[in-house]
């Protein structure tokens, strides 16, 4: 991408604009938000903020409310965790309608900043746990503590094998609850390659898909 390119993206960003940038390989056609939302629940309507730069890709209002309305029977008082939390807005979402705790794990600062600062503005931290570090080590000490999860979701870079490695650990390690599940946020058409876990609906929007795995 060229450098003008870069600085045209990086000013709307700034400007609060949606945008859709192919060229860095990264949002593969996802919407890029300065700002979002919470939809529903105790922090309705609350605007949550995201990072500066180009390597975070927040799931896109659209995605997100078709997601809440399939977990929404499954939220009050659920363990909630939100690997690859990014901006957090998954897990504010899921304790904003009701979920008893969330758990955030990414391994960048300016992301556990981000997640540390919405859930504050949300007055929702007392329900979460933040972790800085990666997914392996995260899924680890989850595990080592004896964590199970009634949902777990997941929203890695795409173009990587992160989604399928973190699936393996947590059939591994069996953090999800009897009768738990696992949602991947990916891009349309690739193929999840997992050991342990059974993909049992998926639906599609535009060039991205929601995988449920249980």
């Amino acid at each position: 991408m060229s450098s003008l390119a870069r600085i045209f993206i990086r000013s709307a960003l700034t400007a609060g604009l949606c945008i859709s940038s192919p060229a860095t390989g990264i949002s593969n056609n996802n919407f890029w938000c300065k700002k979002m939302r919470i939809i529903s629940g105790k922090a309705r309507g609350l605007k949550l903020r995201a990072p500066d730069g180009l390597d975070t890709r927040p799931t896109a209002d659209r995605i997100k409310e078709s997601l809440f309305n399939m977990l929404a029977p499954d939220l009050p008082g659920c363990r909630f965790l939100d690997l690859f939390g990014g901006t957090g807005a998954i897990g504010i979402e899921a304790l904003s309608r009701g979920a008893a705790l969330a758990v955030f794990a990414d391994n960048s600062s300016v992301a556990v900043g981000t997640i540390k600062k919405n859930l504050a503005a949300a007055k929702l931290a007392d329900g979460a746990r933040v972790l800085y570090t990666d997914f392996k080590d995260a899924l680890g000490r989850l595990a080592s503590e004896g964590q199970k999860f009634d949902i777990i979701f997941l929203d890695p870079p795409y173009h990587t094998t992160f989604a399928e490695e973190a699936l393996s650990l947590i059939a591994a390690e069996g953090l999800l609850d009897d009768d738990g599940y696992a949602v991947v946020e990916t891009e349309r058409g690739a193929a999840l390659k997992t050991d342990g876990l059974q993909e049992y609906k998926m639906r599609n929007y535009g060039s991205a898909s929601l995988v449920f795995l249980r």
